[in-house]
């Protein structure tokens, strides 16, 4: 008999995808502090950038286990080719990253991305968007299963439950993360437009990725 694969596997996987995310406190507030002597705010560029390679690896690994463990226990292939979006569905995907754009505009008082450069400089500036990016993969794996296991509960594919479960764990974790409510308020908002994001892009990884990676980093 085949495995019946219900809601509840889907959505440990993606539990399991914020647990990685969260790997990253126990190094930034325990194991690190412990070895340099110093909290976080006061490491050096070394220190940040060893940060970053760490969580990196430590992500990858973990995103990698989720992925194949998906595909093989539950047939479930994230990379699976889907349909071709039509014309107002790539406008509802331009708006929402105008309205991205905007908010992290007025946040930050600039391009978020130009900001980070200037502050950072151009090696720190590399490794901090490296680090980025291996974050947009594990919260995207976050919304992609969070998505899928209510749709099987639900039974209804047209609500975008991966970004409600997204602004819940990852979106809310900055306010603890952060030490700042408005910060975890506007992750959270974020979140939720990923989720209408990978609705609107037909559930394509592919697209998705490159566009929560956009809408985040900008």
């Amino acid at each position: 008999m085949e495995k019946e694969v219900r809601g509840i596997n889907y959505f440990s996987l993606g539990l399991y995808a914020f647990a990685g995310l969260g790997i990253e406190a126990i190094y930034a507030f325990l194991l690190e502090p412990f070895i340099y002597g110093s909290t976080m705010k006061n490491w050096n560029t070394s220190q940040n950038i060893i940060h970053w390679i760490i969580t990196c690896i430590t992500w990858g690994i973990v995103t990698f286990v989720i992925i194949n463990y998906s595909k093989r226990e539950y047939e479930f292939d994230i990379f699976e080719k889907k349909e071709k979006m039509k014309a107002w569905q790539w406008i509802g995907v331009i708006v929402c990253i105008i309205l991205s754009l905007y908010i992290s505009y007025q946040d930050w008082n600039g391009f978020k991305i130009i900001k980070e450069f200037q502050n950072l400089g151009v090696l720190q500036f590399i490794f901090q968007y490296l680090y980025y990016l291996f974050e947009t993969i594990l919260f995207m794996l976050i919304l992609v299963y969070g998505q899928k296991s209510f749709e099987i509960w639900f039974r209804k594919e047209n609500i975008p439950y991966g970004g409600i479960i997204l602004a819940l764990t990852w979106g809310l974790a900055h306010i603890f993360t952060k030490g700042d409510v408005r910060v975890g308020l506007l992750s959270g908002l974020l979140a939720s437009a990923f989720g209408v994001i990978y609705l609107l892009v037909n559930r394509d990884i592919k697209k998705t990725f490159l566009i929560l990676f956009i809408m985040f980093v900008s």
